[in-house]
């Protein structure tokens, strides 16, 4: 009786094991997907007021990369047992959906992560780190509780720190009018499509905000447009981050990407 009821239960478990594998690339590709939907609303759900920001990172390292993670090892599994030929029963296409959804899921933290470390932790980036342009108008935006950096520039460390990394971050000149560079430097705004909280042409200043489109992340930028003693026009720009410590690099991407703006708009006046 013993020796029967344990060949039964052999054969259950046998069966039921069966039946675990047989559904493996379906079960790598539902954890690959969780894993995606739960990374896709990690921006909307800090953004909706859910939870905090820094929730959404816990989630990242604790949740979403561990499950990504899983259901890419899952779905490598499947590819090799339901090879074209390898095995009778379908399953290979929802493998190979996994592996790429598994993929995703647990790759792009992971690449935020390598991003993270390969850049200098600041979130304050400047062309003149001596004298940094000032916010104005954004001055009490910025002031407020909700937002933990304020209008204070770093100093010294920061700027060593800048310098080391984006040494390319400098002060321009150009041979032209004020008036000129500061009406290119306005359209290269608007090219940008930032919203513009401030444009003074005769104090030579633009202020303006810039939202991530992922986590809506708020960071803000001055531009300063003065005559330059030895001649021409000297342009400089502040970007910096609202929150955060690290901004990922997006500000000296974004600086960069506004200078060339700029040059492209007074390339044929120089």
């Amino acid at each position: 009786m013993a020796t029967g009821y344990s060949y039964g239960a052999r054969r259950r478990h046998q069966s039921g094991a069966r039946m675990i594998l047989s559904k493996l690339p379906q079960i790598g590709f539902g954890l690959g997907a969780v894993a995606l939907l739960w990374l896709i609303l990690c921006g909307p759900g800090w953004q909706a007021g859910l939870w905090h920001f820094r929730t959404s990172f816990l989630f990242l390292r604790w949740g979403i990369v561990p499950l990504g993670g899983l259901g890419f090892l899952v779905s490598l599994v499947a590819v090799v047992m339901f090879w074209p030929g390898k095995s009778a029963e379908p399953g290979f296409g929802w493998a190979v959906m996994g592996l790429a959804l598994g993929l995703a899921a647990a790759g792009i933290p992971l690449n935020q992560y390598r991003i993270v470390f390969s850049v200098p932790f600041i979130h304050d980036i400047t062309t003149d780190t001596e004298n940094p342009p000032a916010f104005v108008a954004l001055r009490d935006v910025r002031m407020q509780p909700m937002y933990e950096n304020g209008v204070d520039y770093g100093g010294p460390e920061i700027a060593a720190q800048q310098k080391q990394a984006y040494p390319d971050i400098q002060t321009v000149h150009f041979p032209l009018p004020k008036d000129i560079v500061f009406g290119a430097a306005l359209a290269a705004a608007r090219a940008s499509r930032w919203e513009i909280a401030a444009s003074e042409p005769s104090e030579g200043r633009i202020e303006v905000t810039d939202t991530t489109l992922w986590y809506g992340f708020k960071d803000d930028v001055v531009v300063r447009i003065a005559d330059d003693p030895a001649g021409g026009t000297r342009l400089d720009v502040r970007s910096v981050s609202r929150v955060g410590k690290s901004d990922l690099g997006v500000n000296a991407r974004r600086i960069r990407a506004f200078l060339g703006k700029v040059k492209g708009n007074l390339a044929g006046k120089v």
